[in-house]
């Protein structure tokens, strides 16, 4: 399997489609206000209205614009991953142009899907201005495929930019593109064939055209004025869909209501009037509401004298922790002047709090001797990483003696290796875990209707016969759906190991999606195994296996998968079809040491036995937020792949515990696939090492250490 990053969670279940709603609700109900935000382009990204300009929004920030400027209807996700990276995907729709023949689509408008992407080289600076360079519609169909280079200079009020563009942005071509010292073939812009690949080919080529103009913040801070010059001149639309235009003055005023919403309305190609609307907030500076429905603290009452190890009731310790920590204690053990809690995690997001109030929790029962408190983290058995807090420090920092600081030198981080312990305390085993939920899926940008949604009732439960040995089942009930427009089936040169996706989704109303038994081990210090076999996802059942190197507290590991697998019946019930297949990969991942950027390199043999590999790049904030996107090539061609090339996308995933009341480590994905293709398609496990190991990573406790008094 490919372990790309957007699909590791702790035991959260995952659809392909993502979930929009859950991303417009987090811009909606509130993670940090985005003050002084920079205005979107019509196409999204910080901009003026056709033009982008060489700004970038802070990193963290997510903006959802949608507008209309006839004949275009434009729905844009704009993400800022890195303080000089910004990425769009988008859906165009065309109004006058129809998505294909009435006995598919009906009446249903032409769509584009289309990533975009801009580079900021260096910043302004007193002599300097910003500089940026960007490509447009670079992994869609290119119908306005473009690239630019454009500056900024602030003037007071005024923010004024100049650039130059090539393709779509600059298709007034009236200026000799300057790279054509260089060579003649700058001259001439190669067409496209609308194939969704990277055409690299056609990059900075042709007749280029200059652009520009200003963005005035009025003294109202709900008003901005913003006035360009176009490169685009209409007269060579794609589809032959060429527009008049009496001026290339492009004005217009961005209305901020509030914080978090713009309403934009301007006067393009000097007659033709463009309404928006952008949702926008930084993410990743958000920390959530105040977590009112979470247990109170633990707090020390005067006078209480704690007990020796020995004399304390160590089941209901557990209760306690289980109940004010999140920990679903394993064992408690002791280690001379230590005191061991091991456990899994499953409420705190943030490692930090769940150490803190496990520390509190112990410090009211624990009499003197006991000087160090260690919360052993476990995930299905396999213990990972051990988290020490000096007692006297603990006690200096919840009475403000000391301040975080000094606080962080009473606080140790190590990799478990066995020692000599006196057993306190052994937990039984939980044996059942259960959980209800509603879920919705979603397929925008088809033939058969823009959106395509489905809203389940899902039952999942886990079975434990040992801590490393247990049983996972997903029933889920179809509830509300319009998949009775769903009738397209993509054309495929290759085995249907995904663009049988309707027939999955559309045969029955009830569907088991995972009936999987899993064991894990640990094989030696920072090696570990992990078994399994069932019916792994919706499309695929079998058996397999995993094995991943992970050095504690590196930056760094390695890891490789075998999988035979047999297609399943459409009903996802326990019925086979006849394809089988034996895919694996070999999976490298790096954590960069700069801004939490993560790198997975993984190849092998893919469902549909193509051999490639795939790329998945993300950051993650400290909050938890993560954004990346990846791409994936195998030895199939473009033409037998079909539309799109190759297998890439973006996604965004953020913790519900930035949107809700109480702590929670669920998280809602949006992942944007431009197109289900059979090439490159990986198998969808329920479970991964990475994952399940993330402990070994010491970003989260560190870079939130102040969680420890909350």
């Amino acid at each position: 399997m490919t372990h790309r990053l957007r699909k590791q969670s702790r035991r959260v279940l995952r659809r392909r489609c993502g979930c929009a709603l859950s991303l417009a609700s987090c811009l909606l109900m509130g993670t940090a206000w985005a003050d002084n935000a920079p205005t979107q382009s019509d196409f999204g990204g910080v901009g003026l209205w056709q033009t982008p300009t060489a700004r970038m929004a802070d990193e963290g920030e997510i903006a959802l614009t949608a507008s209309h400027v006839q004949p275009y209807d434009r729905y844009n996700v704009s993400l800022q991953p890195l303080p000089w990276l910004e990425g769009i995907f988008r859906y165009s729709a065309v109004s006058n142009r129809l998505y294909g023949p009435e006995s598919l689509s009906g009446s249903q408008s032409y769509k584009d899907k289309s990533i975009d992407v801009k580079v900021r080289l260096w910043t302004e600076s007193h002599y300097l201005p910003d500089l940026s360079v960007g490509a447009r519609d670079i992994g869609g169909t290119g119908l306005f495929s473009g690239e630019y280079v454009v500056m900024n200079k602030r003037l007071g009020p005024l923010d004024v930019s100049l650039g130059m563009g090539w393709g779509y942005v600059g298709a007034r071509g009236d200026i000799t593109n300057p790279f054509s010292i260089i060579s003649d073939k700058f001259k001439v812009r190669p067409t496209t064939d609308g194939t969704g690949r990277f055409s690299s080919n056609t990059y900075f080529r042709g007749p280029a055209a200059l652009f520009g103009g200003v963005s005035y913040q009025t003294p109202w801070d709900w008003l901005v004025l913003k006035a360009e010059y176009d490169g685009n001149d209409y007269k060579h639309e794609p589809q032959h869909n060429n527009q008049p235009q009496n001026s290339p003055i492009n004005v217009g005023a961005v209305f901020r209501p509030s914080h978090n919403l713009d309403l934009s309305v301007g006067y393009e190609r000097g007659n033709t009037v463009m309404f928006g609307l952008t949702l926008h907030a930084n993410v990743a500076q958000g920390t959530g509401p105040t977590k009112l429905l979470d247990p109170p603290l633990p707090q020390r009452s005067a006078g209480t004298v704690g007990q020796a190890p020995e004399q304390v009731d160590w089941a209901s310790v557990a209760r306690e922790l289980h109940d004010n920590a999140g920990i679903q204690v394993s064992s408690i053990t002791r280690r001379g002047s230590e005191v061991v809690v091991t456990g899994e995690q499953q409420r705190y997001l943030y490692d930090a709090k769940a150490v803190g109030r496990a520390s509190r929790v112990l410090d009211n029962h624990l009499g003197q001797g006991v000087d160090w408190f260690t919360v052993a983290a476990q995930q299905e058995g396999l213990t990972t990483a051990e988290t020490s807090v000096h007692r006297p420090r603990f006690e200096e920092l919840i009475d403000h003696d000391i301040d975080l600081s000094d606080f962080r030198r009473g606080v140790e981080q190590n990799a478990p290796t066995p020692r000599n312990e006196e057993v306190l305390y052994t937990a039984p085993i939980k044996r059942v875990d259960q959980s209800f939920a509603l879920t919705y899926g979603q397929n925008l940008g088809g033939p058969n209707a823009f959106l395509l949604y489905q809203i389940s009732a899902i039952y999942n439960v886990d079975v434990h016969f040992t801590p490393n040995l247990w049983w996972s089942g997903v029933l889920a009930a179809d509830l509300v759906d319009n998949y009775d427009k769903f009738t397209y089936d993509a054309p495929s040169d290759l085995p249907r190991v995904r663009t049988d996706v309707r027939k999955y989704v559309t045969s029955s109303t009830i569907t088991m999606p995972i009936f999987q038994l899993t064991q894990t081990r640990q094989l030696g210090q920072d090696l570990y195994g992990m078994a399994y076999g069932g019916m792994l996802e919706s499309m695929f059942g079998g058996v397999g296996g995993e094995v991943l190197y992970r050095p504690f507290g590196e930056r760094w590991a390695i890891g490789t998968d075998v999988n035979w697998v047999k297609q399943r019946g459409y009903d996802q019930d326990f019925s086979f079809r006849g394809y089988h297949v034996v895919t694996g990969h070999v999976t490298g991942y790096f954590n960069m040491g700069y801004k939490d950027v993560t790198v997975a390199i993984s190849a092998g043999r893919y469902l549909a036995g193509d051999w490639g590999a795939t790329v998945d790049v993300s950051r993650e904030f400290t909050n938890g937020v993560r954004m990346g996107a990846y791409a994936t090539k195998t030895n199939v061609s473009a033409q037998q792949f079909g539309e799109g090339s190759f297998d890439k996308g973006i996604y965004i995933s953020i913790p519900f515990d930035l949107m809700l009341p109480r702590s929670t480590m669920t998280r809602a994905a949006f992942v944007w696939d431009p197109l289900i293709r059979d090439g490159g398609a990986s198998l969808n496990k329920r479970y991964t090492l990475y994952s399940l190991t993330s402990d070994r990573d010491l970003d989260n406790f560190n870079n939130n250490l102040d969680k420890i008094v909350e």
